[in-house]
């Protein structure tokens, strides 16, 4: 009796790989190192997928999409990877959509005036915002990440900033909106043949919709509820305010989308309404003794909301984290424990009319006891200077904090009302446990950010960490505000939106999840997860002191890529800092099998993905917050390895 053939029976990814690489050619990878690569992103997670693809265009995430359902293999959708609560990582199959997706088109109106403009998913927000510009307007969302974040990150996460709060943020601007489904079909809001078709096509999925919004308003205590956590900033979980806001199935669908974290479809293209970008802007920089006198400065400020488009608040520990720049107002030396600032800005088109609200905004705060007095500038170059201090908060505190440790950007939100009453609650968490931070914000919204840095590879201090997350959440409910403000739920926040919505509210997420994405292969755990730890677990591995200190301080926000001139060649800076840490990190320990053979990997595709494709240009260190010059990494291996850049590369640069 002869002895069996072994039977090799081909894994799923592997199938999926074969049939997708028939329509994609090289455009899908395997390898380890562009799939480790390509996963980076700025949250504090490591997800590595198992295949990456970069797409081009629609017909080829339908195809992509099919074959995640016929295979039953998940897939997350990728922008610029600036978002920061893990929603934009993946173990399984990553889909980049960015380098192909840029056209941009402006709708006129009868003044010959754009009113909107359409975005692909692809194109950077600050571009649109360029291309506006020539008519004095702007999208209405303003993320600190505009100048890299991708519109349908911005769509996808409902990013708001510093001026538009929750009046000009993607909800309330948004238009019109073409997306994928998961089973394949590309619904367009903006042609009603489209709209039709889904509603005969698809009658199940339009009948389940419209049965939420008639069991929602049936519910008036519940609808209340909603209705009122919507009134600040709020990305916990889903739109739930869509079934209630609208009552035209293309206006739910216009919105229901909006602040889904790629869970529910792929956003292939966004219309937004145009906002007025004002010609003459005043600031101030006001400095206050506590918290609490601020926050009385901020009530008011709040209730004139009309007249100031931002309010930026600052503590002490903000403050003195950037005493040491240059260019910065005096009164930031003299400064004491407690005192804290706020960052104001008006805006008009008419020069008089901004200094008749600047007269009644000083006279409205004259009641408040400043350190300084309030005085407002005209001066670009002196504005410049004052809000260098709000924007150097995150680059700074990334460039101090201790080797090993993690970057947490939190980002919270309060009713006014609360707004002192929080920020103190958070104080004393970060007391409680030990954590040092700073805190600032959106004040205006209520919307309070904090960054802390904590070691998260030491267990004692990741365990810590866990339970300083859910006591924030309980301060944060406790005063029913929003925790995820503007930052999106992501993995960090998944766990508590049952918490922060109630039972009767969480049933209707689960229910939109299930029926857009009934077999959960879209962007699973995000958002919505099982796991009521997976906020805890997958944490970006500690690599001290094995790195250059400059390479260290990277925190992979991804604020470089753009300018890079073989970004499409093969690796961003950021990508390439990463390869080069996890090289070393592998190196310096005892390694497994699999461990060992990534390592090989890594290094084998080291020097053409990371150095001779880098055009040593040094341009990514212009972009960079704290200045990294990523161009060193190929300069010092062509030292010690002794060949000389590729011409590819160089070329690209010139």
């Amino acid at each position: 009796m002869s002895k069996a053939e072994p039977v090799f029976k081909i894994s799923s990814y592997e199938l999926f790989y074969e049939r997708a690489k028939l329509f994609l050619g090289d455009r899908i990878f395997k390898d380890y190192l562009r799939c480790f690569a390509y996963s980076i992103d700025a949250s504090c997670y490591r997800y590595i997928p198992k295949i990456v693809i970069i797409a081009s265009h629609e017909d080829e995430i339908v195809q992509i999409l099919k074959l995640s359902d016929e295979l039953d293999l998940a897939l997350s959708f990728r922008a610029a990877g600036t978002s920061l609560s893990g929603q934009a990582c993946c173990d399984s199959i990553l889909v980049l959509c960015n380098t192909h997706w840029k056209t941009i088109k402006l709708v006129f109106d009868e003044t010959k005036q754009p009113s909107s403009i359409w975005c692909d998913c692809g194109v950077i927000g600050a571009s649109a915002n360029e291309a506006l510009k020539p008519y004095a307007k702007k999208i209405g969302p303003d993320p600190a990440t505009i100048n890299n974040a991708l519109i349908g990150g911005i769509f996808s996460n409902n990013s708001s900033g510093m001026c538009c709060g929750v009046k000009q943020n993607t909800y309330q601007t948004i238009k019109s909106v073409r997306v994928i489904l998961q089973n394949g079909f590309v619904l367009d809001t903006s042609q009603e043949q489209s709209v039709f078709e889904f509603m005969n096509t698809y009658a199940d999925m339009v009948e389940k919709l419209l049965a939420l919004r008639t069991e929602l308003l049936a519910d008036s205590e519940l609808s209340s509820f909603i209705r009122h956590k919507f009134k600040i900033k709020n990305t916990t979980g889903y739109s739930l305010n869509a079934l209630l806001d609208f009552e035209e199935l293309k206006d739910i669908l216009n919105h229901i989308f909006i602040g889904a974290e790629g869970t529910l479809a792929f956003v292939s293209r966004v219309e937004l309404e145009c906002v007025k970008d004002f010609k003459h802007k005043a600031c101030a920089l006001i400095f206050y003794e506590d918290i609490l006198s601020a926050a009385k400065a901020i009530k008011i400020l709040a209730q004139n909301d009309d007249l100031v488009s931002a309010a930026e608040i600052m503590d002490y520990a903000s403050l003195l984290s950037v005493q040491n720049l240059e260019s910065l107002p005096a009164e930031i030396k003299q400064i004491k424990p407690k005192n804290c600032a706020i960052l104001i800005q008006l805006e008009e088109d008419d020069k008089e009319k901004l200094e008749h609200n600047i007269a009644f905004i000083s006279q409205s705060l004259a009641s408040i006891q400043s350190l300084f007095g309030v005085r407002f500038s005209f001066d670009a170059k002196e504005q410049e200077s004052w809000w260098k201090v709000r924007k150097g908060l995150l680059p700074l505190t990334v460039a101090t904090r201790a080797s090993a440790s993690t970057v947490i950007t939190e980002d919270i939100c309060f009713e006014i009302d609360h707004f002192a009453a929080g920020i103190e609650g958070i104080e004393a968490l970060l007391q409680k446990h030990n954590f040092k931070g700073i805190i600032f914000g959106h004040a205006l919204s209520g919307n309070v950010h904090f960054i802390i840095t904590p070691l998260l590879g030491i267990k004692e201090e990741s365990e810590r960490f866990g339970i300083f997350m859910q006591d924030l959440v309980d301060l944060v409910v406790s005063y029913n505000g929003s925790i995820k403000a503007e930052h999106g739920t992501g993995r960090m926040m998944a766990p508590f939106v049952k918490q922060e919505w109630g039972e009767k509210a969480y049933k209707f997420n689960l229910a939109i999840k299930e029926i857009f994405d009934p077999k959960k292969l879209i962007n699973p755990d995000v958002i919505i997860s099982e796991d009521q730890n997976i906020h805890l677990k997958n944490f970006k591995p500690a690599s001290a002191n094995l790195i250059e200190d400059y390479l260290d301080a990277c925190m992979e926000c991804g604020f470089c890529e753009k300018i890079c001139p073989s970004k499409d060649l093969s690796l961003t800076p950021r990508q390439r800092i990463a390869v080069y840490r996890e090289i070393a990190r592998l190196k310096s320990k005892t390694r497994t099998p699999s461990e060992q053979k990534e390592l090989n990997e890594l290094e084998k595709g080291f020097e053409y993905l990371v150095v001779k494709t880098c055009a040593t240009c040094s341009m990514c260190a212009t972009l960079c917050p704290i200045e990294i010059d990523t161009a060193k990494i190929a300069s010092k291996a062509s030292q010690v390895k002794g060949f000389l850049s590729s011409k590819i590369a160089s070329n690209l640069a010139k």
